[in-house]
């Protein structure tokens, strides 16, 4: 009978636990990002040396995680001891910190609203202080500004700030650069070492551009700048673990060498396409095997293209990845759902996972064309439009991105696996679905600027039913015409237009807000999270 009473008072106690779990006003705030558990990797022609250094990777990229914690916010172990409630600390995790990526606000108490700066700057540092702060080094991207003893402003260059976290992250690439049987890799994993301790990452991006010979890649390192929403000067550590889809990648090289035709189609006058991309550049499909950092917080981004540094750029190239499994993931759970309360019938029946994908890949070839260095001496596109330029540059992969895909169905290179018009939908779709991103993320403004301007000028029309008309021939020189604006921009360098468009073209509308209503009703997530 005693057993009896214990195992009823234990079922009770969990009852009431779900109960209150569901009462958690971040039940419904964590379930905006679904959970996606991803199939085992298929590690067949693998070696056991390289499942090894496969091993090694993931070590590396949780030791990263755990600094990017660090730079992002500080100590999350008493972050999270501060927090009852299982959802919230979900929600904590998901965000990596106590403020919602896509506003800014903080939603743990105790806790202002997050800073522009985020924690790579003093939190009572002005914008007057920091422009008298007499130090070059303060506009790198690998240094944090603090006080000295003082009082006054100081740089710490990241790899003095992070020497711990570093020293056992650069323990981890080192022995797999021992047991690796590719030079290759060697090579970039202890050009990687020495990059870390030092923050002079020119060598290791071009060593990993070179690295085109394995199966495995890992991308690692302080890339976006995306936290830092003062300046955007300071970029944040991420890290990916990646296995090549090698039959895919063969199939999307033939791309690379069509970068120059690309750059001469641009729709902009021909000194805003001066920038010759590097001969070295590559395209590679891989399935993603573990985030960490940047690239896990919040939003997932299913692209890369790297590296960001205009040198190697020019010197080199690029590599664009093309996360195929993540991809997938964001179709399903998001995008075609979104799309199926968003559109008309008509418009539906384009919602295409294949278009969905190639519109990702050629967003990641955009990046590599247009500008670096503005036309009139501004130095570097970054460096003359400050906090504008990552929005900028956001905007024109999108755009030019689109375009692209658009010239490739004229040209009959992609007509066998879609149409311009299932391009176009889910181009849309995935526009309006990425402004949830939210005002307080480059995408998300981005992507607002782009779904208002097209909206103005006619390319689509929303029903009173909610549910959008495209006009498809509009949208698309629509989108020429913005291509045209943002690289003129990058070229001159305007940081008061770019400023000034911002602010007109920004602002979430009615029509968004109803949109987003809409999604919630149908329980359409925001993004998705992962469960490796």
């Amino acid at each position: 009978m005693r057993k009896v009473l214990v195992l009823a008072a234990l079922s009770l106690a969990v009852l009431s636990a779900c109960q209150q779990q569901e009462k958690s006003p971040f039940t419904r705030k964590v379930a905006d990002y679904a959970a996606v558990t991803f199939d085992a990797p298929d590690l067949s022609g693998i070696t056991d040396n390289g499942k090894e250094v496969l091993n090694l990777y993931r070590f590396a990229a949780a030791e990263l995680d755990a600094m990017y914690w660090e730079q992002y916010f500080g100590d999350k172990q008493a972050l999270l001891e501060g927090i009852q409630d299982s959802a919230q600390k979900t929600y904590v995790e998901i965000q990596y910190g106590p403020w919602d990526r896509t506003n800014g606000v903080a939603f743990v108490e105790g806790y202002e609203n997050r800073l522009p700066g985020a924690n790579f700057y003093p939190a009572d540092m002005t914008e007057a202080e920091f422009a008298a702060f007499d130090d070059p080094d303060k506009n790198s991207p690998y240094t944090l500004i603090r006080r000295g003893e003082d009082g006054a402003l100081k740089t710490v260059w990241f790899h003095d700030a992070y020497r711990e976290h570093i020293d056992k992250i650069a323990n981890y690439l080192t022995a797999a650069a021992d047991i690796t049987i590719k030079p290759s890799v060697k090579k970039y994993l202890l050009s990687k070492v020495e990059a870390l301790r030092t923050d002079n990452y020119y060598q290791s991006d071009i060593d990993w551009l070179e690295m085109d010979d394995s199966k495995m890649d890992l991308v690692l390192g302080p890339n976006e700048t995306d936290d830092d929403q003062l300046f955007g000067l300071k970029r944040s550590y991420e890290a990916f673990v990646l296995l090549k889809n090698e039959a895919k990648t063969e199939m999307l090289m033939k791309y690379v060498s069509r970068l120059d035709e690309f750059q001469k189609d641009l729709p902009c006058e021909d000194a805003y396409k001066t920038f010759q991309p590097g001969t070295g550049s590559n395209i590679f499909s891989c399935d993603a095997l573990y985030y960490a950092g940047k690239a896990n917080a919040g939003v997932k981004v299913i692209a890369l293209n790297l590296p960001y540094d205009a040198d190697v750029q020019r010197d080199k190239g690029t590599r664009t990845i093309l996360l195929e499994n993540v991809i997938r993931a964001k179709f399903n759970y998001v995008v075609s759902p979104a799309g199926n309360v968003l559109l008309d019938d008509a418009a539906v029946s384009h919602l295409s996972s294949e278009a969905f994908f190639w519109n990702i890949v050629f967003r990641e070839v955009a990046q590599g064309l247009g500008v670096k260095e503005t036309v009139n001496g501004l130095g570097s596109v970054e460096q003359a439009l400050g906090n504008a330029a990552l929005t900028f540059e956001v905007m024109k992969a999108n755009a030019v991105g689109a375009l692209l895909v658009c010239k490739l169905q004229d040209h009959y290179d992609i007509q066998d696996l879609f149409t311009k018009e299932d391009a176009l939908t889910t181009f849309f779709v995935s526009l309006v679905r990425s402004e949830r991103f939210g005002e307080g993320t480059a995408r998300g403004r981005a992507n607002t600027i782009i779904f208002n301007y097209l909206q103005k000028a006619g390319a689509f029309t929303r029903q009173e039913n909610g549910r959008y008309v495209l006009d498809y021939g509009k949208m698309e020189s629509s989108l020429a015409e913005l291509s045209a604006l943002v690289l003129k921009t990058q070229a001159t360098g305007d940081s008061d237009f770019a400023a000034s468009f911002i602010q007109t073209y920004a602002q979430q509308s009615e029509t968004f807000k109803a949109d987003m209503h809409n999604l919630s009703l149908e329980n359409v997530p925001l993004d998705i999270r992962f469960t490796f």
